[in-house]
């Protein structure tokens, strides 16, 4: 089975050919992976900087949990998946026992694995993962979408863990690779007044404008104009931070009105101070962020608003490539590519 591996430390992945079949256990269900979009973690993995060392990888594993396929084979035990079903996978794979899992808060599971990372991923012909984190994909949801859902509920739970700050008001999007143009356009959805996206590529920039977005380059003076937009407000209702650039949160924290929001979705390299006096005594900001998608609340409300039409995510995707094709994956990721997608199987038709 073909499959990209990360087999130890350092820089690279391994493309091979001969990886064995996944073992399908009790609770377990085996999935012919249709399409497997890549993310910029894969890229971090990739080069292995140290954010990506942060996650303590369980070496050798197929990385890749961006996932869409059909369902092959299910395990004894397992109840409410069959094969045919068309799914998406959730990466974040809770042990369903501890105390965040029994309160409603799987998303946080103490004993946390990740798909790619401490479980074998998607960027293979086929995998075998828990039944707890495979979703039933809506009949018009095609499967290339699928494999787009993961990143975009990251966009949806960070919204949600603004309560929504911005329907009405004033948006900051900082960095718009994918969740950050998802970001941008479910706020758009949610009837934002104003969007502002800042990012630096003038690739993404276009997409953001095309969105919808008044769109700024980080070296533009973004507070002024984020004040002088949001008007009496004095600033964003609410603030989006996505690219993971040091010097991002210390702008948005000034750009947000007092009382406003800060979510933060990007996973900086470094520690960033911030002066909790100013900023979050005397401004009142309140500071959250987001790790992945609330279970399972984000993929009922993301598969409902996709099944109704209103949203759309396969524009996002830019280019379509054979698992082997990785490296070059990872090339584009730096370039002009949104949503970078491979399909172990062969690309899929149309109608798929």
């Amino acid at each position: 089975m073909e499959a990209i591996i990360k087999n130890r430390p350092g820089h690279g992945a391994e493309f091979i050919k001969d990886l064995s079949e996944p073992i399908v256990g009790k609770r377990d269900v085996l999935i012919e992976v249709a399409a497997a979009s890549v993310c910029g973690t894969d890229r971090e993995l990739y080069e292995w900087t140290p954010s990506a060392q942060a996650f303590n990888l369980e070496l050798p594993v197929v990385i890749g949990h961006e996932v869409s396929g059909t369902v092959l084979e299910v395990g004894s035990d397992v109840t409410t998946i069959a094969p045919g079903d068309r799914v998406a996978l959730e990466s974040h794979v809770p042990c369903l026992d501890c105390y965040q899992c029994r309160i409603g808060n799987a998303h946080n599971c103490l004993n946390m694995r990740i798909l790619g990372m401490h479980v074998n991923g998607g960027f293979a012909q086929r995998t075998a993962v828990p039944e707890s984190i495979v979703v039933k994909l809506p009949e018009s949801v095609s499967l290339e979408v699928g494999s787009l859902m993961e990143s975009a509920g990251v966009a949806l739970t960070a919204l949600a863990r603004s309560g929504f700050a911005g329907v009405g008001g004033v948006v900051v999007v900082s960095g718009c690779g994918p969740v950050g143009l998802v970001a941008i356009q479910l706020s758009m959805l949610f009837g934002a007044s104003h969007v502002i996206a800042i990012e630096p590529n003038p690739y993404r920039r276009a997409i953001a404008e095309s969105l919808g977005a008044q769109v700024l380059d980080p070296s533009d003076d973004v507070v002024d104009y984020v004040r002088t937009v949001s008007g009496r407000r004095g600033g964003a209702d609410v603030a989006f931070e996505v690219s993971a650039a040091p010097s991002a949160l210390p702008t948005l924290l000034e750009a947000v009105r007092r009382e406003g929001d800060v979510v933060t979705i990007g996973h900086p390299g470094s520690k960033i101070p911030i002066d909790i006096a100013a900023y979050i005594n005397k401004k009142g900001i309140t500071l959250r962020g987001v790790f992945g998608r609330r279970l399972w609340s984000t993929w009922e409300d993301l598969s409902h608003l996709l099944a109704s039409g209103r949203l759309d995510l396969s524009w996002l995707i830019t280019h379509r490539l054979n698992l082997r094709d990785f490296d070059h994956a990872i090339e584009l990721l730096t370039g002009e590519a949104n949503k970078v997608v491979l399909f172990p199987n062969g690309v899929l038709s149309d109608n798929q």
